[in-house]
């Protein structure tokens, strides 16, 4: 991957209805983040979003965002309240990892999970939390997650499986 066609940073008040348009195309209806749910993650947690934006055309390639907590295990209310977000939690729940389809393939994705978690452990968090469906497992291990399997998640009517990155010590 071109590191240099991407300039890799906090997302910008203005982008949140362009991350809601990204959401659409990157997850079902039935698991995509609302509009104003992601307007909500944005203004009450931007630092918590990283987006990779194509310099040749200024538009978002993809991102990932999440709320801190000091909550450990994931709940589905996670993706509905972004009122649960305390930014002095050690933990961020990972909500969403969005790559647009041309974007593919071309290691964008681990590359924002990298930056994502060595931008988190600077800021002393401990731990990354995630939902998957079970096609996505083998993607988020070579990233550096460990399964812990089925999830007590529900989100959307799918079967999730709960993994965790491990940023450095509680």
């Amino acid at each position: 991957m071109d590191k240099e066609q991407f300039e890799f940073r906090t997302i910008l008040p203005e982008e949140a209805e362009q991350a809601a348009r990204i959401e659409e195309i990157c997850f079902p209806p039935n698991e995509a983040c609302t509009e104003a749910m992601m307007r909500e993650r944005v203004f009450q947690a931007p630092e918590l979003f990283l987006v990779a934006v194509d310099k040749k055309t200024g538009k978002i390639a993809g991102f990932l965002n999440g709320l801190s907590t000091k909550e450990s295990v994931f709940r589905d209310e996670f993706f509905t309240d972004a009122g649960l977000y305390d930014p002095d939690g050690k933990t961020v729940m990972l909500l969403g990892l969005d790559v647009l389809p041309e974007y593919r393939g071309m290691g964008l994705a681990t590359e924002i999970v990298s930056q994502y978690a060595a931008k988190e452990r600077e800021r002393g968090r401990n731990l990354l939390l995630l939902t998957c469906l079970e096609g996505k497992i083998k993607m988020y291990e070579k990233m550096g997650f460990q399964n812990h399997g089925l999830a007590h998640s529900s989100w959307g009517g799918e079967e999730w499986y709960e993994m965790s990155y491990v940023l450095g010590t509680p």
